[in-house]
């Protein structure tokens, strides 16, 4: 029962990174827009993000020390502050998007909206990090995010053409009218998307706080190896329930009422309920996550005193930090600009940014003053490194593909 519990980390920080509301939105986008010709790159994701929080969680782990401390110390103060800044940045936009997401999951519900709501969600968010005790918010909602698995019973329900489904898997093609660079665009914002590196960060100081050690690998492995899985298959029936009921009637997902709308179509109310409860749960999830991982990153470089279970008054700067983080993101929010493109945009960057926070983790994992016979394996650093080489094809061909094809339209 306690392997079972051991989980949740996993499993929040998996549903929480997969499923966030960029993944959500995009997910829904791409199997609308170009069925499943992109299932490849979850695939390629999954693996490429498990890999990295393993790296990370293990440097957490057995050196006692966070990342941003070690990439500080390791490759200089200039490179440490270029990663806080970037990945800093890119959190606060994320944090932007993802309490719009649950504002229009309610929204969905209740018919008010979504800006009145954006507020008390902040609110909300700021107690639950001040008084929820970490394992509690760890159960919570990664249990009641699995309630996203209505997605893969919907596509179940739909009694689709199996042998088709694969073979557009495995054979991937562009749909009428597309073309390559668009294509490629939204294969870098689903990478974007899925491997964020505020899910790496995020774990590895959450293994800290739960005070791991180095006995503690084989948790900190199947916690990787187990949770991101499952985010993936929830990404994949969200991808595939849209390529069964919106690419058919011709639907562009402009809209998070449209991502829901397959699995309403497929298991009416009930089915709308559990989609709403999961996408809440999720999307709050990563929102705490994003949060966190913004005052993580400048706490550990900056050497404050931090973490979700310090006290404020010992850990003023970082509470100070997650609060002014907090009140931004509502501020730019509140300006009515469009959740849907914001969160395009900021998965985008995420993916551009992908090199300056994984290549440090893929460096530090190699090092044996800080990880001793800890060090890397051969097949880790070989698949690794090919992992580093896709992030870093991205980035360069981030803004080639952002002018070319004018954002994916």
């Amino acid at each position: 029962m306690k392997k079972i519990l051991s989980l949740a980390l996993g499993v929040f920080t998996a549903i929480g990174g997969f499923i966030d509301i960029g993944d959500l939105i995009t997910d829904a986008l791409i199997g609308a827009r170009f069925g499943l010709a992109l299932v490849w790159v979850t695939v390629v994701a999954v693996i490429g993000v498990a890999l990295y929080s393993e790296m990370a969680g293990r440097v957490a782990v057995v050196t006692r020390r966070t990342v941003f401390d070690l990439i500080r110390e390791r490759m200089g103060a200039r490179m440490g502050l270029a990663a806080v800044v970037v990945s800093y940045l890119v959190n606060a936009i994320a944090l932007v998007a993802e309490l719009c997401g649950i504002a229009l999951a309610i929204e969905l519900l209740t018919d008010v909206h979504y800006l009145l709501w954006v507020p008390p969600v902040a609110l909300l968010a700021w107690l639950v990090i001040w008084r929820v005790p970490f394992e509690l918010m760890e159960r919570l909602y990664g249990l009641a995010g699995m309630a996203l698995f209505v997605f893969v019973v919907a596509v179940w329900h739909l009694g689709p053409d199996w042998d088709r489904m694969l073979h557009d898997v495995t054979h991937p093609s562009l749909p009428f009218g597309e073309g390559l660079p668009t294509y490629f665009f939204y294969a870098l914002v689903m990478l974007g998307a899925q491997m964020t590196p505020y899910e790496v960060f995020f774990f590895s100081s959450a293994a800290v706080e739960h005070r791991w050690r180095a006995r503690d690998l084989a948790e900190v492995r199947m916690n990787c190896w187990v949770g991101y899985p499952i985010g993936g298959i929830l990404a994949i029936g969200i991808q595939a329930v849209a390529y069964l009921v919106l690419q058919p009637a011709g639907i562009q997902v402009e809209n998070l009422g449209q991502t829901v709308l397959p699995v309403v179509l497929a298991l009416g109310k009930v089915g709308f309920a559990l989609a709403i409860l999961g996408i809440v749960a999720a999307v709050f999830g990563s929102t705490i996550e994003t949060l966190l991982s913004s005052g993580y990153t400048v706490a550990h470089h900056f050497g404050w005193t931090w973490g979700k279970t310090a006290r404020p008054a010992d850990a003023s700067r970082f509470h100070t930090l997650l609060l002014v983080t907090l009140l931004a993101a509502v501020a730019v929010a509140l300006t009515t600009v469009n959740p849907v493109t914001i969160t395009i945009y900021a998965v985008y960057l995420g993916a551009a940014v992908l090199p300056v926070t994984y290549l440090p983790i893929l460096v530090i994992a190699n090092d044996r003053r800080y990880m001793g016979d800890r060090v890397n394996g051969r097949l880790a650093n070989a698949v690794g490194v090919v992992y580093l080489v896709i992030v870093l094809a991205g980035a360069v061909a981030a803004l080639p593909l952002l002018i070319a094809t004018k954002a994916g339209l």
